[in-house]
């Protein structure tokens, strides 16, 4: 077994048997198979295996189905197994198992000291982390360990030297690892934590190009932790992405007040951002409360406005239309929609009609009409009728349509065919090779490895 290869395999998902299809086998009741591929050199398969074994109480043969991933010096393998380790209760042998690898720092650094911390050794954990709090994540990492000691005033002074009195970066890539922003925000954490709220929100409204992570504003849902409302309003108000002006509608919801959280979607604000993010978050708010026709008529209203009438927007309304039994009304959309671009539609949007189609007892002219289309003999296609078709119970025709594209869809048409009970196609399927590992081997650090 080698390391190049498995973490080839692994972070491309090419050449195995991806983690969702694992899922599918075991599900399906195809557990020896699980197992034999494990013994193969199927990573996700052995990972699996190891932890049903191990809820099964049979941790020596956890580990031995581990120990030659574990022994090509892979770091993801050795992170399964002290994850293991620590749920059966033997965290010392864990972080033995560890500590070899956190000499390169980055994510093997980090599990290691929240391993450290979970179990009493903090001190070490700080200690570690102080190191490499250029590093964001590992800046993160040190911030949640401390929660609950004395050492917040020392770790804020390790984040108040990162950020400089005049420079803000004018893009995410501008500063290298632990950019001015992330560091407001973490900075900010512990004055939360310390009490000190009016410290913490001031910090934040210094930030300059990072307000907004994985869809959630920290300011935002720093102010409707203490019910600053009216801050929060008005921060909303002026906020580009919407974030706010959601977390603000999120806690009037909560609340009872639908019609306030109405409200606010409806008085998006200038920015474009926020005006198509307020109308889907208002569709959705008006669907959780029956009120789903309401929705499809905001949806339509986005849809028809300039420039509104992109394909997510458009998949948007469809869905609505189909969720609502309104299947006809949403081919009549996309017929006017097609009316108004010269009967012109590119596939982005005619592969809307497809399930709109299939609702109205029309299955087989969708599947016509999408071959008949002049993209209609692309692989993208292909997995959109075999999709369609799969969905409605014709797994065996859905094989058909994607045969002809196998290489470049082979995780659908192998999980088509493990539904139809072809499980040795499907694995066989799935473990060809296109070509051989190119790049190093993962460390686990983020800033020392290509491309950076």
């Amino acid at each position: 077994m080698d390391a190049a290869d498995l973490d080839y395999r692994t972070r491309t998902l090419s050449g195995c048997i991806p983690p969702l299809l694992v899922t599918r086998l075991l599900e399906l009741g195809h557990m020896e198979e699980v197992e034999f591929q494990a013994g193969r050199g199927e990573w996700f398969c052995a990972r699996e295996w190891a932890r049903l074994l191990g809820d099964q109480g049979r941790q020596a043969e956890a580990l031995e189905v581990l120990a030659p991933y574990v022994a090509t010096g892979w770091w993801p393998a050795a992170q399964a197994q002290a994850e293991l380790l620590e749920s059966w209760g033997r965290a010392e042998e864990a972080i033995l198992l560890v500590r070899p690898y956190t000499e390169v720092g980055g994510l093997p650094l980090e599990f290691f000291a929240r391993l450290l911390a979970r179990h009493g050794r903090t001190d070490e954990a700080i200690s570690r982390l102080s190191a490499g709090v250029e590093d964001w994540f590992l800046a993160t990492a040190l911030v949640d360990i401390t929660e609950g000691t004395d050492r917040d005033e020392d770790i804020a002074a390790l984040l108040a030297a990162r950020i400089p009195d005049q420079h803000r970066c004018d893009s995410p890539w501008c500063c290298r690892g632990l950019d001015p922003d992330t560091a407001i925000g973490l900075l900010a954490t512990i004055r939360e934590r310390q009490g000190r709220v009016d410290e913490a929100i001031a910090l934040l409204h210094t930030r300059q190009h990072i307000t907004s992570v994985n869809n959630h504003d920290q300011l935002a849902d720093l102010l409707a932790r203490h019910d600053r409302i009216e801050e929060l309003r008005a921060y909303a108000a002026t906020e580009y992405l919407g974030d706010a002006a959601r977390r603000l509608a999120e806690v009037l919801e909560e609340r009872g007040d639908v019609e306030g959280a109405i409200a606010v979607y409806r008085q998006p604000g200038d920015s474009p951002v926020c005006q198509r993010n307020g109308a889907v978050h208002l569709a959705q708010l008006l669907v959780r409360h029956g009120r789903g026709h309401e929705a499809i008529g905001v949806m339509r209203v986005l849809a028809d406005s300039p420039g509104g009438a992109e394909d997510w927007i458009v998949h948007t309304l469809c869905t609505l239309y189909a969720d609502h039994g309104r299947a006809l009304d949403g081919l009549a959309y996309l017929d006017a929609l097609k009316a108004r671009r010269d009967g012109r539609e590119e596939w982005d949007f005619f592969r809307l009609r497809l399930p709109l189609m299939a609702d109205c007892g029309l299955l087989d002219e969708a599947v016509e009409q999408a071959r008949a289309h002049p993209e209609g003999d692309t692989s993208y296609a292909a997995w959109i009728i075999s999709d369609l078709l799969a969905k409605n119970g014709r797994i065996e025709e859905a094989v058909a349509a994607l045969e002809p594209y196998a290489s470049a869809h082979s995780g659908s048409l192998a999980g088509h065919l493990i539904d139809l009970g072809r499980v040795k196609d499907a694995v066989v399927l799935l473990q060809q090779r296109e070509s051989e590992p190119v790049a190093p081997v993962w460390t686990g650090s983020l800033f020392n490895d290509p491309p950076f």
